[in-house]
Order: C-alpha cells, then structure tokens, then sequence
C-alpha cells in the first residue's frame, strides 16, 4: 500500500486560535511594544506623544501579537508570543491571539511551527495582492499545521525551551563580567587622579599617499569597524588615513544622542579611514594599553561626556581638541593588564553567545521536520498492520 504524509493530523490554525480585545482602558499598562520580522518583541520606535493609549491592546503572558500587513512584503508572518509575566500594550493596528486550550495546542508549539522559514514562505504566497500584501487574520487561519498528542508537542517544546535556557544562563553570565569591567573604571575614576590625553596620545595624519593599501572600513556606533556605509571610490584612496593595528580611529561628526562612533584596530594588516575621521595611537603603551583606554571609551559616561563637549554647527563635532582634553585613570600597567584580561574574556564569550544564538535558530525547522517524520512514520505503521 503506498503511504503519503496523513492529512488527518494536519488542522486548520483557526480551529485552534481565537482573537482577544481587551483595551487599556484605565491606562494601567505603560509598557508598549512592537515586533519586529524576526519575531521578537522590541520597544516601540513610534511617536506616541499626545495619544490616546486607552485604544491600545492589551497583551498577556502565552498570547499572540499578529501583523497582517507586509506579509508579502517582508516575506516573513510578523507574529511573537509574548512571555514575559507582566503586560504590555500594543498597536491597535495589531491583532492580541490566544489558544483555546492548551490541552489541545501549547502556544510555544504553535510559534515553533511559526520560526520555520518554510511557513514564511507559505504565508508570502497565499498573502494577498493589496498594496500592503496583506496576510489577514481569517487567511491565516485557514492554515493547517501537524497537531500531535499533547504529550509529543511538550516534548519539542521542552528541549527547544532547555536550548533557550542555556544560552540565556551564558548571556547572563555576560553581563557580569561587563558589569566588573565597568564598575572598575568607575572606581579608578573615583579614587585616582585623572590625566588629560594630550600627553598621552598622538594624532595620525598618514595618509595612503603611495596607494598602497585599498581595505577601507567605517566605523559603528557599537565602537566597531565595519565596511563602509557608501559608496568607496577603490581608485582614488590617496586621501585616506592609515589606521594600524592597535591605534584608534573616531568619527568627530556625532549626533548628540548617540554614541560616539570611535574603534580600536586588532586588524593584523593596515586599514583605511575617510580623511573626515580623526586617527590616534598611544605615545607609550608601557604606560597605557590601548584596550585600557578602549574600555574607557566603551562606557555610556563618556559618550555623554562627548556630546555634551561636541561644540554645536550644522553637527556637533568632537574634534582633535576635544579628545585632547578627555582626562582618564592611569593605574599600573599591572592592573591594567588585569582589566584587560577581563574584557577579552567578556568579548570572547560574546562571541560564542552568538554563536549558540546563531546554532540555535535553525533547530525549529528541524524539530518541527522531526513532527512530521513522526506522523509520517506512525502512518506507515498502520498501513503496514493493515
């Protein structure tokens, strides 16, 4: 007898899912959020100065937030459980979905099934041709997910969620370690007498007059290198500063609200900055390491400590001056290294946190493959008995 994947195990979402509409009336919730394409909740970015957020929606823990627009568009189904204990409020544009019974359908399953990129796919294709290229919410109930016994839903939930859980006890660790390399450079600044740059550090003005070098790079406001946000001229790079391994480079032009955009080269080969971007490396490193002086940089303080010094034109600029005259702790070159120590080790463990986050993503298409074998396999099971 030939066996196809049994249709009867697979249900319409609607028969499972109903819409919620419970309004923040007496504005009891301040949280609002939005979600983003990957499916997470985020702050909200929109200016909600002067409305009225008694019309928006309220949503609890093990709920939907659901946008139908720009399904097409975006390619994606904008959808996110919400988890946290306390609520929050969203959009009215967005709809608040919850399961009927969980006896039936745990909401963590159901947004598993969500994360695989082939259900974005579908949800593209049968979204309709509207400028907005809409998904709406009947649309999105007519589609029909595997409903395994309860029992086997948990089981995925359970060892996707234990995955989550460690890597969110790894992120926290994290924080830790960012929170000493902070803490410390505060107790420095507090306790010991603090030096300006200007004897401390010199400006670099090599230019790439004899074009040897073509790696260009920009500079972020998370204080990394990056490739350039425009458009790079490869055969006209004369003008540019040479920037080498273990000096700085920063952006003088800054928006008051942002950090400073200022980076530290661990590149083993020489770099290339616009000519706009000041350059500077440390006179003697004996005395101070530049990643000593990068953590200093690193801090929220100081970026506050840039913008209100940036001295106001069309942009504020924090220019050579300006950086002359930052005053910083110098301990010994002992304790330093000390510190140092730490921040490698915190970078480094970023590093793997990503990379778990990054492992970690891929699992529910395969989990979810795993449901499918399962009922495929429990099929032929029974069509071998029969």
């Amino acid at each position: 007898m030939n066996c196809k994947i049994d249709r009867d195990n697979y249900k319409p979402i609607g028969n499972y899912i109903q819409l919620v509409d419970n309004r923040n009336k007496d504005l009891s919730v301040t949280n609002l959020l939005g979600i983003n394409i990957t499916k997470n909740f985020m702050p909200s970015v929109a200016n909600v100065s002067g409305t009225d957020l008694s019309k928006y929606k309220i949503i609890q823990k093990g709920q939907f937030a659901y946008s139908a627009m720009q399904v097409g568009r975006d390619e994606t189904i904008r959808i996110a459980l919400y988890t946290d204990d306390e609520p929050a409020i969203i959009s009215p544009a967005y709809s608040v979905i919850e399961v009927i019974d969980e006896k039936e359908l745990l909401p963590e399953y159901m947004m598993m099934w969500f994360q695989r990129p082939e259900s974005d796919r579908y949800g593209w294709f049968i979204s309709d041709s509207s400028v907005r290229a809409s998904l709406d919410y009947e649309r999105l109930c007519e589609i029909e997910i595997p409903i395994p016994h309860i029992d086997e839903q948990r089981k995925y939930v359970n060892l996707y969620k234990a995955l989550l859980s460690n890597q969110k006890a790894y992120e926290n660790g994290l924080e830790d370690l960012q929170l000493i390399c902070d803490t410390y450079i505060e107790d420095l600044i507090k306790s010991q007498e603090l030096v300006p740059l200007n004897g401390l550090i010199e400006r670099i003005n090599e230019k790439n007059i004899e074009d040897k070098f073509n790696s260009v790079i920009g500079i972020s406001e998370r204080k990394e290198f990056r490739p350039p946000a425009g458009k790079v001229n490869k055969n006209n790079l004369t003008n540019h500063l040479i920037v080498r391994t273990n000096e700085f480079a920063y952006i003088p032009r800054m928006n008051p609200f942002k950090p400073l955009a200022i980076a530290l080269s661990h590149y083993n080969h020489p770099v290339l900055v616009s000519a706009s971007y000041e350059a500077f490396r440390i006179k003697n490193t004996n005395e101070l390491l530049p990643e000593f002086l990068f953590l200093f940089f690193k801090r929220a303080d100081f970026d506050r400590y840039a913008a209100f010094n940036a001295w106001s034109s069309t942009r504020d600029t924090f220019d050579w001056d300006e950086m002359c005259r930052v005053r910083v702790p110098i301990p010994s070159i002992e304790k330093q290294k000390a510190i140092v120590t730490i921040y490698y080790t915190l970078e480094t463990r970023k590093r793997i946190s990503e990379q778990l986050k990054d492992s970690i993503k891929p699992l529910c298409p395969v989990l979810m493959r795993g449901v499918v074998e399962r009922l495929e396999s429990n099929l032929k099971e029974v069509s071998y008995e029969i």
